[in-house]
């Protein structure tokens, strides 16, 4: 294809694609279900799953294999743009504020899940097997799946609890400031994945080399990059007082230093969010925050798109959904189990508690990133992404319907949450 031809399939896809994201998701979300819902739906929709089954083929003719690497491109950079924000939005004082609950729960619904993801490979190891994963015996794979059932979405969270408007109450705020810290912890521990899947292959230098590199790079975002942005942003008169541009090269350039690191692009994205400096209340820049949240969420359809052309499921078989049944369950148990059990022990209530399980365990676009790391990284292959992209979907889609059941159930105490005061979370 010549340039000139493969710029307008692009343009074309992409048009297609956001158009159809945005009027699904609003169908969503009109259903009571999170935008993404709708959202991943349409890409799955248009992969083989549904497109490719349909005679003429139409799939290969809206993405034709020469664009699909521009798409991948393109959504590795909305990727980035998201989650620089993510990490910028994350406020490390809302910890201080629920000093009790908030520790016990986001261990808890990291360590069980994990625990029970790495269960699985060896309780499940013939369906792993089946599914095409011979390498269930090695470390990365095994610390993969830990990561995979542990994983808590926080954005489509943040879209759910504001849209049933509990986002101040107990909660709300609990289960968003847990599963703030449980991602952060969740990309450390599949940074650690990559380090040791790359040192697993004689093609990339050793581990160690790999981890004192990695310290350099945090070394200079944290004690140089850091002070010169918090520096140059608090001068409005410079050259360069736009925030965003200035911002966004620095996400891309510590986005480029990661994957140079054998890592991911995301994981620089999401550090160079969390040294970003706010202003003098220790909160983001609205002027930074929102252009590059924007930016992200408008091009996020096109990384769904591509999530969904490396998902099969009509190449599943009957044994795969034996281990799709397996994995649904304990991420149930792991995050809504032990989130309930967690935030009672944490002193909260028996209806805020089933709450905060409940929300804990929507998943999402958060784990559709890291799936899509396992997959690229060679960690897991396309039936058990498959799979997995499907756990996803049920955890989150399930959390919307399970909310209404337990505000139907107990009416009275669902209509009477009210704001959470200052250190009231915690505390209780």
């Amino acid at each position: 294809m010549s340039l000139d031809s493969i710029v307008t399939h692009v343009a074309a896809a992409m048009g297609a694609v956001i158009a159809l994201s945005y009027v699904v998701g609003q169908l969503f979300r009109r259903m009571g279900q999170p935008e993404v819902i709708g959202q991943l739906f349409v890409g799955i929709a248009l992969g083989p799953s549904l497109l490719g089954r349909l005679p003429g083929n139409v799939m290969r003719t809206l993405f034709p294999t020469a664009v699909v690497p521009y798409l991948n491109v393109t959504s590795q950079v909305a990727i980035i743009l998201f989650l620089f924000a993510v990490g910028y939005e994350l406020d490390a004082r809302v910890l201080r504020r629920q000093r009790k609950t908030v520790p016990l729960l986001s261990v808890s619904t990291f360590a069980v899940p994990m625990l029970l993801g790495v269960t699985s490979v060896y309780a499940g190891a013939d369906w792993y097997r089946s599914a095409g994963e011979s390498g269930t015996g090695t470390a990365p794979f095994i610390l993969f799946m830990g990561v995979a059932i542990s994983i808590t979405a926080v954005p489509v969270l943040a879209s759910i609890v504001t849209e049933r408007g509990i986002a101040a109450t107990v909660p709300g705020v609990t289960a968003l400031t847990s599963a703030a810290l449980i991602d952060a912890v969740g990309w450390l521990v599949l940074a650690g994945v990559l380090v040791l899947a790359s040192a697993s292959s004689s093609a990339h230098r050793p581990w160690i080399v790999t981890a004192l590199l990695l310290a350099g790079y945090v070394a200079v975002m944290v004690f140089a990059v850091r002070p010169v942005m918090k520096w140059w942003l608090g001068r409005p008169s410079a050259v360069l007082a736009n925030k965003v541009p200035v911002a966004v090269a620095v996400t891309l350039g510590s986005a480029w230093a990661t994957a140079a690191l054998g890592l991911h692009v995301i994981f620089g994205a999401f550090f160079a969010g969390l040294i970003m400096p706010r202003d003098e209340n220790g909160v983001p820049y609205t002027d930074l925050l929102q252009p590059v949240l924007d930016a992200g969420r408008l091009l996020i359809p096109v990384f769904f798109v591509i999530s969904g052309l490396s998902a099969n499921i009509g190449a599943l078989r009957a044994g795969d959904f034996g281990l799709l049944g397996l994995l649904t369950v304990i991420a149930f148990a792991g995050k809504a189990g032990t989130g309930y059990v967690a935030a009672r022990a944490g002193g909260m209530g028996r209806y805020d508690a089933k709450v905060t399980g409940v929300l804990l365990n929507t998943r999402g676009l958060t784990e559709l990133i890291a799936l899509n790391v396992g997959l690229q990284a060679g960690i897991i292959h396309q039936r058990l992404y498959t799979i997995l992209v499907l756990m996803a979907l049920v955890t989150t889609a399930a959390t919307g319907p399970l909310l209404s059941l337990l505000t139907t159930q107990e009416p009275v105490q669902g209509a009477e949450r009210s704001l959470v005061p200052d250190g009231a979370v915690g505390d209780g």
